[in-house]
């Protein structure tokens, strides 16, 4: 038996979908135009020049791009010595459950419930429900917003009202920020259950604790303590079913929340990507035969992707090519490591939403043979790992290195 490590870059698209219109995305291209930012000098700040991102491209991140949009980004190479692949999405969403549950050979087969972009967006009478079953002296926000930005507008007045700051996005989310010492951490928990049970009956994808900490003085900052309280997957996913078969999948960041603690066997936190990266380090001697590791790393997306930082995206994929070393050196002769991503979200894009994008497949293992693998499924990437460990043939999907 083998092992096999899915690594998630969080809403590192390479843009091409063949419906972004549909979303009002076409023409977004995450990776890509950060790298054209670079190169033009407008992404310099705490880095410089071109996006330098040897590692990934010696995986094929520069040709997935390009297989994408047919156009090579800015500063980035070719000639991998891995397989390399660009997947397209089906389902009806471009939220992360949607893409990790799609990633791992589930389509999502309904459609979640987006809130209107007015204000207020949520439905009074759930809003009302929500208030008094919590026991709250009313709510702040109702409305579409960057998190980083509402927990700035209402933070001050959270904490000397009591009201918890409840917002959305183009997700199917509620979300909820709450001052982690003035409010607490065990209320805000508490407070995200009832708003889940409200919520998830109307298809709503995920209720979000966002804790953070700080003053309107010193400035506000989010904790590591977020918890998302997501719908359970519709079917089977690979997760559920290498657990079936006798090995443990190994979360770590998020992936948990993701799939409601489904099919996963332990969890890994951190602090931050990096914290995270050191788990993924640590794991890659630890996991056994038959286990899946699997990571989500989730600061491009939430700390740049949303609040359209560029230079602060590229500082982010600098840093993790520049760990991409360690994950490499503790590949056994068995392993399959696949790197992936479960949207877009272009920093030079309007607005602060997900963007409908095909994302990069990297597939690298010391037995397999790099390749140009083309355009693809999402539900082939867990469809792959499936067959590499030994997994019975799953609804969807198809292996690609077979």
């Amino acid at each position: 038996m083998s092992r096999a490590f899915l690594l998630i870059m969080d809403s590192v698209g390479i843009g091409g979908a063949l419906d972004a219109d549909k979303f009002g995305d076409q023409g977004s291209n995450t990776l890509g135009h950060i790298a054209r930012e670079c190169a033009a000098g407008r992404a310099d700040i705490g880095r410089k020049g071109v996006l330098k991102l040897p590692n990934l491209c010696q995986l094929g991140l520069g040709s997935a791009a390009k297989l994408a949009t047919g156009a090579l980004p800015a500063g980035l190479t070719k000639n991998p010595n891995a397989c390399f692949a660009a997947a397209n999405e089906v389902s009806n969403g471009k939220d992360t459950p949607t893409g990790h549950w799609e990633l791992t050979g589930v389509p999502v087969p309904f459609d979640w419930h987006y809130f209107p972009d007015t204000q207020p967006c949520f439905p009074e009478d759930k809003i009302k429900e929500f208030i008094r079953r919590a026991e709250l002296p009313g709510i702040l926000g109702d409305k579409h917003a960057s998190g980083l930005k509402i927990i700035a507008e209402f933070g001050e007045e959270h904490m000397q009202t009591g009201k918890p700051i409840c917002y959305t996005s183009g997700d199917s989310v509620f979300q909820i920020a709450a001052h982690e010492q003035s409010f607490g951490l065990a209320r805000l928990l508490e407070i995200c259950r009832i708003a889940a049970e409200i919520f998830h009956p109307m298809m709503v994808g995920r209720v979000i604790a966002r804790p953070f900490i700080g003053t309107d003085k010193t400035g506000f900052q989010r904790t590591p303590n977020r918890h998302d309280y997501a719908i359970s997957p519709p079917d089977d996913t690979l997760c559920d079913r290498v657990v079936a078969a006798g090995g443990q999948v190994l979360a770590v960041g998020k992936i948990a929340d993701i799939f409601s603690n489904r099919g996963i066997s332990q969890v890994f936190k951190g602090k931050d990507d990096m914290a995270l990266v050191d788990h993924t380090v640590a794991l890659m001697d630890k996991a056994r035969n038959g286990d899946l590791v699997f990571a989500n790393y989730v600061e491009f997306d939430s700390l740049y992707g949303h609040p359209r930082d560029v230079a602060g995206y590229a500082r982010a994929l600098e840093k993790f090519d520049a760990r991409l070393p360690e994950i490499l050196a503790g590949l056994r002769q068995d392993d399959l490591l696949v790197i992936s991503a479960d949207h877009g979200n272009d920093p030079t894009w309007h607005g602060s939403e997900h963007t409908r994008e095909r994302v990069p497949v990297l597939l690298t293992g010391p037995n397999i043979a790099p390749a140009n693998l083309g355009q693809i499924a999402f539900a082939d990437v867990g469809e792959t790992i499936a067959s590499h460990l030994g997994l019975a043939k799953g609804k969807h999907g198809e292996n690609i290195i077979d």
